[in-house]
């Protein structure tokens, strides 16, 4: 399981360090219980900044257990994220894609604080950020940070299932529905 988190994780930190929250500022995750948006509203929420996070119903709870502000997708987002954030949003993390960028730039983040690790052509287009994983920086830094975080009991990454090898085809079969709490692993 230790694993998983070396490409989650610091794709997770580099995302959140591209948009800088800072205490007393607004910061929206979409896919914020997937299994680089769930590390990505706990490094966040760790700034003091407010979090909305959009996610599906099923995955509400967990989000207020972390002091993320939940919010469902879908048709009429931009409205619930407004009333989650009447002071506006200063910042968005797209880790799903699907017109995340543009609903970013219609909700007034300006294009240094939007970064998206799923949506490149709308990351060209707009002039958005797309840094995570490798623009992380050094991953062996990244990942003792995140580990020390996980030892003291400040972050926890949630693993949705864990398959074995031989059952990878099942593995993609359930991230392709895209509605897992957590991260995938395969197991060797």
């Amino acid at each position: 399981m230790a694993g998983s988190l070396y490409v989650v994780g610091v794709t997770a930190w580099g995302a959140v360090h591209a948009v800088q929250p800072e205490e007393g500022e607004t910061v929206v995750i979409s896919g914020a219980a997937g299994g680089v948006g769930s590390l990505a509203v706990q490094l966040a929420r760790r700034t003091g900044a407010t979090v909305v996070g959009l996610a599906s119903e099923s995955n509400h709870r967990w989000l207020k257990s972390h002091d993320v502000i939940p919010v469902a997708y879908g048709d009429g987002v931009a409205d619930r994220i407004r009333a989650a954030a009447p002071s506006g949003v200063d910042a968005f993390i797209d880790t799903f894609g699907d017109g995340y960028v543009e609903l970013a730039l219609a909700l007034g983040v300006a294009t240094d604080r939007i970064d998206t690790i799923a949506d490149f052509a709308a990351a060209e287009k707009y002039g958005v950020k797309t840094d995570g994983g490798v623009a992380a920086g050094p991953g062996a830094k990244v990942l003792a940070e995140l580990a020390g975080l996980i030892a003291d009991g400040h972050l926890e990454v949630p693993i949705a299932n864990v398959y074995p090898l031989a059952q990878v085809r099942e593995a993609y079969t359930e991230l392709e529905r895209r509605h897992t709490h957590g991260k995938i692993v395969l197991r060797p």
